[in-house]
C-alpha cells in the first residue's frame, strides 16, 4: 500500500503554500524576532507544584524525561505511575500555548519491568484522556549502548511529540541537515526539485542517529540518565522560537536550561532533587567555557520560583499566549 500521506490533503496543501512562499497560520500569527537577553528561572521542586505556579497557555515548549518507574533512585519508583503521571500531563496541556508542545522522552519495558510506566502508558493514556495531537514518535537511535545474551541489544529510546492544537509552531529549516556537495550538486541538476530546499538541506526524519553520552563524554554533570545537548537542540530549534518560553519540570542534568540559554529562549527548569543546582551550575560553565554565550546574548539566571512573577511574564519569559 502506497504511504497514505501521499494522498493526504494537507499535507499536499503545506507543500504547495511552501512552495509560493506562505506560512502556515501558526507562523503567521506569531511576532518572532532573536532575544537580546534571556531570563531562566530553575528550582529544586515537585513536577506539580512547578505546574500550578504557571498561567493557562503561558509555555511554548515542554521537554519532559520523566522517570521511568525502575527504581534507578529514589526518585524512580512509584506504585500507581499512571495515576501520578495523569495529573502533570494534564497540567502540561493547561500551560502550554495553542502553539506549544510537549516532548515526552521514554521507552518501552521488559521482562520485570514491563507495566510499570512506560511510554506506551503514556501515549494510550493520552489517546483516550487528552485533545492533544500526536505528531510524530520520534526515533532516537543510539550506536553505542549495553550488549545482550537474552535479547537484541537496545540502540533506541523514543520521544512522542504531542502538539497541543493543529496549530502548532513547527521550524523544520531551523534543523535540516545539510547535503554533502556531490550529492547537492546532483540533486541541483534535477529539474524536478526546487534549488532552495536542495540549499536548505534534507529534512532529518523522525529517526535521529546521535550517540548516548559516554561515562567518560565532557557533557556529563554526574546524572545518571542525562540525555545530550544534540537532542535537546533539535527539539528547541524546531518546536520553540526565540524569546519563547521552554518548560522543564524533570530538568535532572540541567541540560534543557543550557541549550536554551544557547539559543536564545527563555526557561523554567526544576528538578525534586536538590543536587540539581549543582548540575545548573556545571552546564552554565560549559556553555561559558565553549564560548556559545557573549555579550551579544546576555540571559539572566535565577533561582527561585517565587521569581515568577508580574515582572517576569512582562520580560516574556512567560509570555502571554495567542487565542485559540
Amino acid at each position: 500500500m502506497a504511504n497514505r500521506s501521499h494522498r493526504n490533503a494537507g499535507h499536499r496543501a503545506m507543500n504547495a503554500l511552501r512552495k509560493a512562499g506562505g506560512k502556515h497560520s501558526s507562523e503567521s500569527s506569531l511576532s518572532i524576532s532573536p532575544a537580546q537577553s534571556t531570563r531562566h528561572v530553575f528550582d529544586v521542586a515537585d513536577c506539580l507544584d512547578t505546574l500550578a505556579m504557571l498561567p493557562d497557555g503561558s509555555v511554548q515548549l515542554i521537554i519532559c524525561d520523566p522517570p521511568y518507574n525502575i527504581m534507578l533512585a529514589d526518585w524512580d519508583d512509584r506504585v500507581d505511575y499512571l495515576s501520578w503521571a495523569s495529573q502533570w500531563l494534564a497540567e502540561a496541556e493547561r500551560v502550554l500555548a495553542p502553539t506549544g508542545s510537549i516532548a515526552i522522552f521514554g521507552g518501552l519495558q521488559y521482562q520485570g519491568e514491563a507495566g510499570s510506566g512506560d511510554l506506551l502508558s503514556i501515549i494510550s493514556h493520552m489517546r483516550g484522556n487528552s485533545k492533544m495531537l500526536l505528531a510524530n514518535l520520534i526515533i532516537w537511535n543510539y550506536p553505542n549502548g549495553m550488549s545482550a545474551q537474552r535479547f537484541f541489544a537496545s540502540r533506541h529510546e523514543e520521544i512522542a511529540w504531542f502538539a497541543r492544537t493543529k496549530k502548532y509552531f513547527f521550524d523544520l529549516d531551523a534543523v535540516r541537515e545539510p547535503y554533502d556537495e556531490e550529492t547537492k550538486a546532483a540533486y541541483m541538476k534535477d529539474k524536478r526539485l526546487n534549488p532552495e530546499s536542495v540549499e536548505k538541506g534534507r529534512n532529518p526524519t523522525n529517526v535521529w542517529r546521535m550517540s548516548r553520552l559516554n561515562g567518560n563524554s565532557r557533557e556529563r554533570v554526574g546524572h545518571p540518565t542525562q540525555k545530550p545537548a544534540a537532542v535537546i537542540e533539535r527539539l528547541v530549534r524546531a518546536l520553540s522560537y526565540p524569546g519563547s518560553t521552554v518548560l522543564d519540570f524533570f530538568a535532572g542534568s540541567g541540560v534543557t536550561a543550557r541549550v536554551a540559554i544557547q539559543e536564545g529562549r527563555n526557561s523554567i527548569c526544576t528538578d525534586a532533587d536538590p543536587v540539581f543546582r549543582d548540575y545548573i551550575a556545571k552546564q552554565v560553565e560549559f556553555l561559558e567555557a565553549d564560548g556559545l554565550v557573549n555579550s551579544a546574548r546576555q540571559y539572566e539566571l535565577v533561582e527561585g520560583l517565587k521569581n515568577l512573577d508580574a515582572r517576569h511574564n512582562r520580560a516574556n519569559a512567560v509570555p502571554s499566549a495567542a487565542a485559540e
